[in-house]
């Protein structure tokens, strides 16, 4: 099953979040404002009305004059009030939907019997309601439009200090050790970013004193097995000829190369190598090479092209991949140049899954058929040798036929300029 997953970027959270909480406080709070200014203002016209009521009541009384447009026994008169003046009361009523102006009711029972009352809707008073609410609305987007730009500044300095580390973070896995997380965002501010960097920083040191010690163990135990096991290539060659002499020739000469083989992977492990470059013709280079290494292989030039680059590290580059496609791989064997893009590709079960996921790994081949096939260097040193290039090295499996499996293919990417003091570490593509 693929999930799907939405990137976005960190500021443009922080922003959502702050905003979203800025719409939920002003909305609450406008409706708090809204709901108390309106029950203030209904009490309000309440008790005016009250007033109103008893002050005519007294012109009534006094001068049998209607005044603030009392009216008697109202036929409107709503009945919960016609039952307070039943029982000598004076009440008020209000007539609230909710949305409008409400309307307002009072009376006060006469000592003849009749009910005095007055009403009206305040559409004035409730007018100013309408105003508030537009200030609350204008209030509202204020506080989020400033919520939004507070939270842009705020996930703009962090983004851009976690975009500063990520940068770093890529120099150190390119083997630039003189790289410290901490020192590339700077900043005077201390937050959980310092902590999460000085930690990486850390993190890297460890592992590379671990690394710089697991290679300088590798390194001297090959140094100095070099002298013995030349000893012993020596002294085989002084045995009589036979079948013995042979497998003890045999087996001393793959030690010595398994030994060679050593040293370089620690000498490429310590970005200690540097490319000594030459302006070479790579079609016709790779086509002298592929006839001494492997006469059988075809090479197929469709386009040439003029490269800045070290002929012994490319050379062993080939070498190396051409070693590992006989050894792994069938025949035939393809070498093709396309411009600065060169392929060698065979025809057997092509590359483990593991291989094209991790990349290579020294003393490991990848799959149970290649057992006994080899120590797993051969494609190590040669990703090696292309990040000292400055090259990319990728590997890849050919669209398989109806007869199964059609071959291993490694593509190597010269670059059109001149590799830096580390190189650059090979980019593993993995099929889809």
């Amino acid at each position: 099953m693929v999930k799907l997953a939405l990137r976005s970027g960190l500021r443009w959270k922080v922003s959502l979040a702050i905003a979203a909480v800025s719409a939920l406080v002003a909305v609450a709070l406008s409706l708090v404002v809204h709901n108390a200014a309106r029950v203030s203002m209904l009490d309000n016209s309440r008790n005016v009305m009250d007033e109103r009521v008893k002050t005519a009541q007294r012109w009534y009384e006094q001068s049998r004059v209607l005044g603030f447009g009392a009216k008697l026994d109202d036929p409107e008169l709503p009945e919960l009030l016609k039952k307070e003046a039943w029982r000598g009361q004076r009440a008020t009523y209000l007539e609230d939907s909710g949305t409008g102006t409400p309307e307002v009711w009072a009376s006060v029972p006469l000592r003849n019997g009749k009910v005095l009352s007055v009403h009206t809707k305040f559409k004035d008073r409730f007018a100013v309601l309408d105003d508030l609410d537009r200030v609350l609305i204008l209030g509202s987007v204020s506080v989020v439009l400033g919520g939004i730009a507070l939270g842009v500044l705020i996930g703009d300095q962090l983004s851009r200090r976690l975009r500063k580390a990520a940068t770093a973070a890529r120099k150190l896995a390119e083997g630039d050790s003189e790289v410290r997380i901490r020192d590339a965002i700077g900043g005077r501010v201390r937050d959980e970013t310092d902590d999460l960097a000085r930690a990486v920083d850390g993190m890297a040191e460890a592992l590379q004193e671990r690394l710089e010690a697991e290679r300088r163990v590798t390194a001297d135990i090959a140094h100095e097995l070099r002298t013995p096991v030349t000893g012993l290539l020596t002294a085989a060659e002084l045995l009589p000829p036979g079948r013995p002499t042979e497998l003890v020739r045999d087996r001393a000469q793959a030690m010595r190369t398994l030994v060679e083989d050593v040293l370089e992977v620690a000498r490429l492990d310590g970005f200690a190598e540097r490319a000594e470059l030459q302006e070479i013709e790579l079609g016709e280079f790779i086509s002298r090479r592929v006839r001494v290494v492997a006469p059988d292989a075809e090479v197929t030039v469709l386009r040439d092209a003029h490269v800045s680059t070290d002929p012994r590290r490319l050379e062993r580059i080939l070498g190396n991949l051409l070693a590992n496609a006989a050894r792994h791989g069938r025949a035939p064997f393809e070498v093709t140049v396309e411009g600065r893009v060169l392929r060698v590709r065979d025809h057997g079960p092509g590359f483990p899954e593991s291989l094209l996921k991790d990349g290579p790994s020294r003393f490991r081949t990848g799959s149970k058929d290649r057992a006994g096939k080899g120590h797993g260097l051969g494609l190590t040193i040669a990703a090696g040798q292309a990040r000292v290039l400055g090259a990319r090295l990728t590997f890849r499996n050919a669209e398989p036929t109806a007869e199964g499996a059609d071959g291993a293919v490694a593509v190597l990417w010269l670059p059109e300029s001149a590799p830096t003091n580390t190189g650059s570490f090979p980019v593993i593509e993995v099929p889809d």
